[in-house]
């Protein structure tokens, strides 16, 4: 799997300039907001002389932007991952139920891209195997911009849906569940020994929308690594050489987040903490019926407004859980 000495693949050259370059970019910051903070303080006593409403309000406006600021800064501060301020490889997979769980699985694709969209990040398909009469079979999308992963890991796990399914003719109340992944994007500098014995290799004819070429060429690739049996595959590009490209950087995130996995349960172990990885261990339900609630079962962070989480707008989950993981990292 990934050679001896994994964690110091990168070259200490390398190493040294990338931190450098986010410390640069953090004294930046705090020096704006330093700045800003000035500027405020000057505001605050023209308010407190001119007694002016109007300058009161634009007082009130910037600081208002300013806590915001600083509470993106204070979020910052809490990726402290090896890959959390790099992009990010997220993959969906519905659960048992056919076609309501595979429209719950494109619903939730949706709202990642809505929140991938509000945060001016970059979503690409990689993979994507539509439903046989609605919703997806599967989807994996890579996600470029700053901190992806270290925000988006955060919605690693079980996603359940409860809601009057409008596939059923009886209008009852189904629960669905799909599976959302994410792996870091790795580059081509970070090595991971991958044997070419221990991989399977198999091409086959894309699906989907896609004019003439669809289904008349192998372009598409799926690869198996024969000594872990993860299964990544890339379909999106019209060249099999490109969709194999990105396939091995597929399973270079999935090998290079297997040892994440592997270092987090040792740390799991080494506190005494009971890891369920059950299918039933859902992170996060949404209800629509009988009530409006979207609620996360790890920080127990939730909101009526289930409607506007659908739209991407999941932030307040991303920030409670990043504050409940710092805070377990200082009680241990």
């Amino acid at each position: 799997m990934l050679k001896d000495g994994f964690w110091d693949d990168l070259t200490y050259s390398q190493k040294v300039s990338q931190k450098l370059a986010g410390l640069k970019d953090r004294v930046a910051a705090f020096n704006t907001l330093e700045s800003s903070l000035q500027d405020l303080e000057v505001m605050l006593e023209l308010c407190q002389e001119e007694q002016d409403p109007l300058l009161e309000e634009e007082f009130s406006s910037e600081l208002s932007t300013l806590t915001g600021r600083l509470e993106e800064m204070e979020l910052e501060i809490m990726l402290a991952g090896p890959y959390d301020r790099g992009d990010a490889i997220l993959s969906l997979h519905p659960g048992a139920g056919g076609t309501e769980s595979q429209d719950w699985a494109q619903m939730l694709l949706r709202m990642y891209t809505r929140y991938c969209e509000n945060h001016n990040y970059k979503v690409e398909i990689l993979d994507l195997l539509p439903g046989d009469e609605a919703g997806i079979k599967s989807a994996t999308i890579q996600v470029t911009g700053p901190n992806a992963y270290g925000y988006l890991r955060c919605e690693k796990g079980v996603h359940r849906l409860v809601r009057i399914s409008p596939f059923d003719a009886a209008g009852r109340r189904h629960t669905s569940f799909a599976s959302v992944d994410v792996l870091p994007l790795v580059d081509d500098e970070v090595e991971v020994n991958i044997r070419p014995e221990d991989l399977r290799i198999d091409t086959y004819r894309a699906g989907g929308a896609g004019g003439q070429h669809v289904n008349k060429t192998d372009s598409a690739v799926r690869i198996t690594h024969l000594p872990t049996g993860i299964v990544v595959a890339c379909q999106n590009e019209r060249s099999q050489t490109t969709n194999r490209q990105a396939a091995m950087k597929l399973l270079k995130s999935k090998l290079i987040d297997l040892e994440l996995q592997k270092k987090e349960d040792e740390m799991a172990a080494l506190r005494g903490e009971q890891k369920d990885i059950a299918w039933g261990s859902q992170i996060r339900s949404y209800v629509f019926h009988p009530y409006s609630l979207a609620k996360d079962h790890r920080t127990g962070e939730e909101t009526g407004n289930v409607n506007a989480v659908m739209d991407g707008n999941i932030g307040q989950f991303v920030t409670a859980y990043l504050k409940y993981m710092a805070g377990k990292k200082q009680g241990s």
